[in-house]
């Protein structure tokens, strides 16, 4: 009988911290707590844990470097996906070349050099980058291997959360506390039309609503470009209306902390008269107190980093998509309606 391989994201949830603190307390790097790294240490002891024999098998001749392609690189969620990515090469030997994509000419002239990549990296990660079917179809006539992060395609493995149950997830709890004038924060996507998160987050929040019988106003939803600065307009927008609402739902946790600042400006008192919810657990949400939908950012850089080695090993995987979990955080930026 077969017994599972630890791996390191194994290690990550025993010891209770993210893959990336497990690469950097085994690597001996700084900035990890001496107490944190023992507790690494131990726990991957126990679990027998080491590097992913995969690399062994890795052909010779390749470049042994990934590239990783974002939208930016100064956002809280892309370096937190990095950074799980990051922590599987380094386990493996890989080098991890970052490449940002910030609108789609960006994106077009990756796909297009794609050609001239395969000579210097063995395969990419794209995140939250929306690929429409002209340019999936292009990529798959190069010998790199492809991972998505965010969006799923028919041609490549993925990695995901269920935007639709996060918007769920999130309004649901506030209708459970009796809201039902609420808020969006949220962004148009570059491509609706093949990706959209902050669009099925929506629909999310449409069904918690109309399990109810209540529609959402959509003159209530607003853009916050999924920054501090523009959850900070939005929530002022909203906050400063004729009937403004008794709760925002914010589509990441960096829009909810510009809205906790609008409403403080504004003195409007969290969660007396107003309740916030974001989404991501962003490594601040706790000590703001932030209510949030936690999904596992930097494992989902891991799995897409391991699914993309098991390809480049040549053990015919099949094309799996991963649906990372998510769980509501409740802490004090939520309360009843009074």
């Amino acid at each position: 009988m077969s017994v599972e391989r630890s791996t390191i994201e194994h290690v990550a949830s025993a010891a209770g911290v993210s893959v990336a603190t497990v690469s950097r307390a085994l690597r001996g790097l700084p900035n990890v707590a001496v107490s944190t790294r023992s507790r690494v240490e131990e726990v991957a002891k126990e679990l027998n844990y080491r590097a992913d024999p995969a690399a062994s098998r890795l052909a010779a001749g390749r470049s042994r470097t990934i590239a990783i392609v974002v939208p930016m690189i100064n956002s809280w969620y892309f370096s937190n996906v990095v950074a799980g990515a990051e922590a599987v090469c380094a386990e493996v030997g890989y080098d991890l070349l970052i490449l940002t994509a910030p609108d789609a000419e960006a994106r077009r002239k990756v796909v297009t050099t794609a050609a001239v990549l395969d000579r210097r990296v063995d395969g990419l990660i794209f995140v939250e980058v929306a690929l429409p079917p002209g340019e999936l179809v292009e990529l798959g006539r190069h010998r790199l291997g492809v991972v998505t992060v965010g969006q799923e395609t028919v041609a490549f493995p993925s990695v995901r959360v269920d935007n639709v149950a996060v918007g769920e997830t999130a309004v649901c709890h506030l209708v459970e506390l009796g809201h039902l004038r609420i808020g969006v924060v949220g962004a148009q996507a570059e491509e609706p039309a093949c990706f959209d998160v902050p669009g099925q987050r929506i629909v999310g929040a449409e069904r918690a609503l109309a399990s109810v019988g209540q529609p959402l106003d959509r003159d209530l939803v607003v853009n916050g470009e999924f920054t501090v600065d523009g959850g900070h307009q939005a929530a002022r927008q909203l906050l400063t209306g004729t009937r403004p609402p008794t709760a925002i739902f914010a589509l990441s946790d960096e829009m909810a902390f510009g809205a906790l600042v609008a409403a403080r400006q504004l003195g409007v008192d969290v969660p007396g008269r107003l309740s916030v919810i974001g989404v991501d657990d962003h490594d601040v949400a706790d000590v703001m107190g932030l209510t949030t939908v936690r999904q596992r950012v930097t494992e989902h850089g891991a799995l897409a980093a391991r699914a993309l080695l098991h390809h480049l090993s040549g053990e015919g995987h099949p094309v799996e998509h991963a649906v990372g979990s998510i769980e509501l955080v409740v802490r004090g930026t939520t309360r009843a309606v009074p």
